[in-house]
């Protein structure tokens, strides 16, 4: 059978497809994005979910001139394939290879960059006003799952849009998930509307609708506009005035739910609605993983896996691997949950990919996910905190940027005992620039009250979170993604000095006196400072290797003593430059005025955005290897590398 897929670069083609030729389509797109993404992984079931919807909006709307804003991007793989990138789409995720989200500078077809949810609406809802401001009749349609509409901003975005009477559709890919399960009343009502909505009853009442206005003769505007008002009318009566009440009081259009895997019914459907004035929203139900069995049962599990074997659906890993860091965080907090009833977990919808599902396990009663809301997740634990709960709130670095403000005020100000768990700090790999955590130290760090660290190793993070859960006031922990060192880990948990470094090398601060230079690495790069100063040592150079721990408050002490006797001091931090750990102790030695006495090197990030690829060869991009650290010193030490007999 000949590959329609092949024959497809832009929309153009695909608007010229029968219906079962789309549905042809459907399957080879499946089987493209299982087989290309198993190499390296990515987001599996978000994508198969929606291979239909995508098809019918390239295909109803005049795309890219009619605007598709994507929420999030987990599920841009079908666009990117129907978009002119199939070619490219082996190198999805890779380092100067397509990016596994939404780009502006990759395609015209990407309206909006997304990678964090519920900005959408948002964004369509400004792009609908600029156009009328132009006086342009664009297509302006946001795309939005039920997940991400718990996210506050998308609830302000529905608001305004409702009072704006703008010309906008939002479609609800109403999945039943996010990444974990749905949690929120919101969520429940829309699986009312959902269950209601679908009984026989209701079918048979919209059914008679549907043939009442088919019989007209002409299906014009205000033929369109009785369609929608005669749904509306059938589904409050069967729904007692809950369906879509929500929204339409709120002055949107509500219609739905349909379903979102059947071509000819979405084609139909917007076909129809985007004839209709003022915003509109279409809650389409469709499934992820649809498609492949091993997705569909398991679609948390398959929402972003590595790399597997498509034949097989069995995800790739080694038996011996040493466990995740977040793996040693969730089972150290569940450690010290068991002995302090006081101890509760908080996410923001991410209980798998924080670990905190282990606690949900173990105490469901001191366990909270609270959606996709990060900022409400940050004053709902401050609220606890006021009355002597212990709140641990894991959320990843790059989310956590979304409540700041309520960092700063609902918990700083009021000196609140919070610990904040961020896990994915520094460079994470292949989802790239929205996704690397490599900002926390700096916003942190600005902040009174607040106290900032970060393990050197999975044994480092156990005792780092008992210190930080029994610490007074507000407490940040960064921790990097993916494998631990595999270091054999201690069963007591013990107290850490706050704002005291570990000396590593050599043995005693006598001796570290008279070293060439000082290295003073914070986090996940104390391994490359350890093995160059390994490798210094054998070119007859000496370092002197700390572990920071804590970027706030510094070990003043150890660093200025350092300073004084080596001269030499170079900074290595998994973040950027801009304020970070570096920036700490540079501005500690400013204060002591030493910067003219002594050689001061910082290595960390620049000032850009990281692109996607896999970590090791970001790092060795970006400098933060034992290689690059090794050319830093001797620069400082104006010597070249010479070859060992």
């Amino acid at each position: 059978m000949t590959s329609i897929l092949d024959t497809i670069d832009s929309p153009e083609q695909l608007r010229a497809l029968t219906v079962p030729q789309m549905e042809q389509l459907a399957g080879e797109i499946r089987k493209e994005i299982i087989e290309k993404v198993s190499v390296r992984g990515g987001h599996i079931a978000p994508n198969l979910g929606v291979v239909e919807l995508t098809m019918a909006l390239h295909r109803v709307f005049n795309t890219p001139n009619d605007l598709l804003v994507w929420d999030i991007g987990h599920q841009a793989y079908v666009h990117k394939l129907l978009t002119g990138r199939r070619e490219r789409f082996h190198t999805i995720r890779q380092f100067g290879g397509l990016s596994g989200y939404l780009r502006r500078d990759e395609s015209p077809y990407d309206t909006f960059g997304a990678s964090h949810a519920s900005t959408s609406i948002s964004a369509a809802l400004g792009m609908a006003a600029a156009r009328d401001l132009k006086g342009e009749d664009t297509k302006v349609v946001a795309i939005i799952g039920d997940g991400a509409l718990t996210g506050g901003m998308a609830l302000e975005a529905i608001n305004n849009a409702g009072s704006m009477k703008k010309n906008l559709i939002i479609v609800l890919n109403d999945n039943d998930k996010s990444i974990s399960d749905n949690v929120g009343a919101l969520h429940q009502y829309l699986s009312q509307v959902r269950k209601v909505q679908t009984t026989p009853s209701y079918q048979r009442l919209r059914d008679m609708a549907k043939g009442s206005i088919e019989r007209f003769p002409v299906l014009g505007d205000k033929a369109r506009e009785a369609a929608g008002r005669a749904e509306t009318s059938f589904k409050q009566f069967v729904m007692h005035s809950k369906s879509g009440a929500i929204f339409e009081e709120l002055g949107i259009k509500f219609f739905g739910p349909f379903d979102g895997h059947d071509i000819p019914s979405m084609l139909d459907v917007f076909e129809n609605v985007k004839h209709i004035e003022g915003p509109v929203m279409v809650q389409v139900v469709t499934k992820k993983g649809k498609g492949w069995e091993v997705a569909e049962s398991d679609s948390t599990k398959w929402h972003g896996p590595g790399a597997y074997d498509y034949k097989t659906g069995i995800i790739k890993k080694n038996a011996g691997d040493p466990p995740t860091y977040t793996e040693v965080f969730a089972n150290t907090l569940v450690e010290i949950a068991e002995k302090d009833p006081s101890v509760v977990g908080i996410t923001a919808a991410m209980a798998e990919g924080t670990g905190l599902k282990k606690m949900h396990q173990r105490f469901p009663e001191r366990y909270f996910d609270v959606g996709i809301a990060e900022q409400h997740a940050v004053t709902f634990a401050a609220g606890m905190a006021t009355l002597g709960i212990k709140p641990v709130i894991a959320i990843y670095s790059t989310f956590m940027q979304r409540a700041f403000d309520q960092v700063m005020h609902d918990v700083c100000v009021q000196d609140l005992h919070v610990v904040f768990a961020m896990d994915r700090a520094g460079i994470v790999g292949e989802d790239g620039q929205t996704q690397h955590g490599v900002f926390d130290t700096a916003f942190m760090r600005i902040l009174p009250h607040m106290k900032v660290m970060a393990p050197k190793d999975e044994e480092e993070l156990r005792h780092m979170l008992y210190t930080a859960v029994y610490l007074d006031g507000p407490v940040a922990l960064r921790y990097p993604r993916g494998k631990a060192l595999g270091i054999e880990m201690s069963d007591e948990l013990h107290m850490l000095e706050v704002g005291k470094a570990e000396l590593l090398s050599p043995a005693t601060l006598e001796e570290a006196e008279r070293t060439d230079c000082a290295i003073l690495a914070y986090g996940s790069t104390v391994a490359q400072a350890e093995i160059a100063a390994k490798e210094l040592a054998q070119e007859g150079i000496k370092a002197t290797i700390v572990n920071a721990r804590w970027a706030k408050p510094l070990d003043e002490e150890l660093f200025l003593h350092l300073a004084k006797t080596t001269r030499r001091i170079v900074t290595i931090e998994d973040h950027v430059l801009a304020g970070g750990f570096g920036s700490a102790v540079l501005e500690l030695f400013e204060q002591h005025g030493l910067l003219r006495d002594i050689e001061t090197r910082l290595i960390a990030l620049p000032d850009k955005y990281v692109e996607h690829g896999a970590p090791t060869i970001l790092k060795e991009l970006y400098g933060l290897s034992s290689a690059h650290l090794k050319e830093v010193v001797r620069e400082m030490l104006g010597t070249q590398q010479h070859t060992l007999a």
